[in-house]
């Protein structure tokens, strides 16, 4: 079911999919989702939900898998991949697009006021706690907290916002 926010701004280039299976796609007011933005329910029954004044900008695809949650005031840069759901894959025997998908690991959630750079991945499993910035590139699968930057393959915490440029990297996040 589409839930769509008059107050929403979506370019008439976006695919925002209807769901045959329940899912609940759900944007509010004051988002801005670009042109070649594709929202696909597919791979699950998970809800996509996007918060207040969020924008996504070009390029950007989002599957509802195991559910999306955005928050209020995000910021998505082009061409990210929100990916909350895996495909079995343990049968050698059985072709992978017939083995179905791994559990959830809860989904996608992000919360405000967060910026995600252009082509990061955001898989299953990732929770982008408020304030924290993604570099562009990065892939995240798991918690990064608060108020931190995180960039990388996989995503590993860099710094903090409010420390100084030239602060050294925090030991916790040296990997």
């Amino acid at each position: 079911m589409l839930k769509i926010s008059p107050e929403a701004r979506i370019s008439n280039m976006a695919d925002i999919e209807d769901s045959v299976r329940g899912s609940v796609i759900d944007i509010a007011e004051g988002v801005t989702i670009d042109s070649f933005v594709k929202i696909k329910p597919a791979g699950g029954t998970g809800d996509v939900l996007i918060g207040a004044g969020t924008t996504i900008n070009s390029g950007v695809a989002i599957y509802s898998g195991n559910g999306v949650s955005i928050g209020k005031r995000c910021a998505i840069a082009a061409n990210c991949t929100f990916a909350p759901v895996n495909h079995a894959y343990s049968n050698p025997e059985t072709p992978i697009t017939e083995q179905g998908f791994l559990p959830s690991r809860g989904g996608v959630i992000v919360e405000d006021d967060v910026w995600i750079g252009a082509n990061a991945v955001l898989l299953d499993g990732t929770v982008l706690r408020r304030g924290c910035i993604v570099g562009a590139g990065a892939v995240v699968r798991s918690e990064i907290p608060s108020n931190a930057i995180c960039v990388g393959v996989p995503a590993r915490v860099i710094s903090y916002r409010g420390e100084s440029a030239d602060a050294p990297v925090l030991a916790s996040a040296e990997a």
